[in-house]
């Protein structure tokens, strides 16, 4: 296969360790691929199969796999299709990780998938739209309060994973009887959350880059309003949303950053007294260090902007009995606003730049060459 790898990019990294196909949603980075006596190390390979699903199986019979070889494997009961993404001893680390406890679990690999075995997988696997939106109804009309998101069918087509989401616990005991009825399969039912729905939809942030947890994220945790209050955020619902309408999970990115930053800022109900008046709290810019106060307490009136450092040197002169001349050293300047760049001007501003200097190299070239200036009185 010419195909199996993809380049490290010139930075320095191994570039049997990317993996280059359409599986490669929570791809761990090989970085002991180019290591020699690696694949020998371990029989251990890790299998992935649609969207976030991950096996991890005995290479019993010795085959020389790599990554991106499709094989089937041993499912329950049957046998399953899915591709390697990984081989070697790094495995078993992933297999600690997974905290897989009962050995039993790992099961092992048949073979390389065969032509017959790829052909029944996609017969399978296009029978997967069909019975989600049929199965749905089923549920709808035995009154279950759940959604079922998506379907896998098993590499063989005799076994289907339902995944569903529901607010509480779900007696599907009859669904399960209805749907081995109109399917003819083996029914399991996997319950996932809103975020992991997200994942294995996929979409894109306002951002513009590909949602976390359809790329890379496993293991969610969970995202609180307190978050968006250390950040300074606005606390609009709207905004904090994710597509899984829960608050996005890039709030918890920055939120040590913040507090370790925030622990240099003086103390928001702090009231720094001045020769000029008194100062309260208006604003902070936290990861600037810098903090904003008004002379109104509840207005935004003669707002100044000092350096953290100096609020906090009011604040212990304060404390001292003494008061400074000023809020900031040397003359008092007023916070700048922003200013949003697409209202500053018409949006043709630059072709309308563009056309004048195109205008000015046509003039300049008809002087070089003694050609009349079209857009002058006297070429008319």
């Amino acid at each position: 296969m010419e195909n199996r790898y993809i380049c490290g990019g010139g930075r320095g990294l191994c570039a049997k360790g990317w993996h280059a196909n359409h599986y490669t949603q929570l791809n761990v980075f090989d970085y002991m691929a180019d290591v020699p006596g690696n694949t020998t190390a371990s029989d251990l390979v890790e299998v992935q199969f649609k969207n976030t699903r991950k096996g991890y199986y005995h290479n019993s019979n010795n085959l020389e796999l790599h990554k991106g070889d499709v094989v089937a494997v041993e499912g329950t009961p049957g046998h399953d299709i899915g591709t390697v993404t990984m081989t070697g001893s790094l495995v078993a680390l992933q297999v600690q990780k997974a905290n897989l406890k009962n050995p039993e679990d790992i099961r092992r690999i048949y073979r390389i998938a065969r032509e017959s075995d790829i052909e029944k997988y996609e017969a399978a696997k296009a029978r997967e739209h069909q019975t989600m939106i049929e199965s749905r109804q089923i549920a709808k009309d035995l009154g279950l309060e759940m959604k079922i998101g998506d379907v896998e069918y098993q590499g063989d087509g005799g076994k289907a994973i339902f995944y569903y989401i529901a607010d509480g616990r779900v007696d599907f005991r009859q669904l399960i009887k209805v749907l081995a009825e109109v399917f003819h399969v083996r029914i399991e039912m996997k319950q996932i959350g809103a975020r992991q729905e997200a994942g294995r939809i996929g979409g894109f942030g306002p951002c513009g880059r590909e949602l976390c947890c359809s790329t890379w994220m496993k293991n969610f945790t969970s995202v609180g309003t307190p978050a968006a209050r250390i950040q300074d955020l606005s606390l609009n619902p709207q905004k904090l949303a994710g597509q899984c309408a829960k608050l996005k999970c890039c709030m918890n990115y920055e939120v040590d950053q913040y507090m370790e930053a925030s622990q240099k800022l003086p103390q928001r109900d702090a009231v720094l007294c001045t020769q000029e008046g008194e100062w309260y709290f208006f604003k902070a810019d936290i990861l600037r260090g810098r903090v904003s106060y008004s002379t109104d307490k509840h207005l935004a009136a003669n707002v100044t902007e000092i350096p953290a450092q100096r609020a906090i040197e009011i604040i212990n002169l304060n404390r001292n009995g003494e008061k400074p001349d000023t809020l900031i050293n040397g003359e008092r300047t007023k916070t700048e606003l922003h200013v949003d760049l697409a209202t500053q001007d018409d949006l043709h501003r630059f072709d309308n730049q563009f056309h004048g200097k195109h205008r000015k190299k046509k003039k300049n070239h008809g002087k070089k060459h003694g050609k009349p200036n079209p857009d002058s009185p006297a070429a008319d």
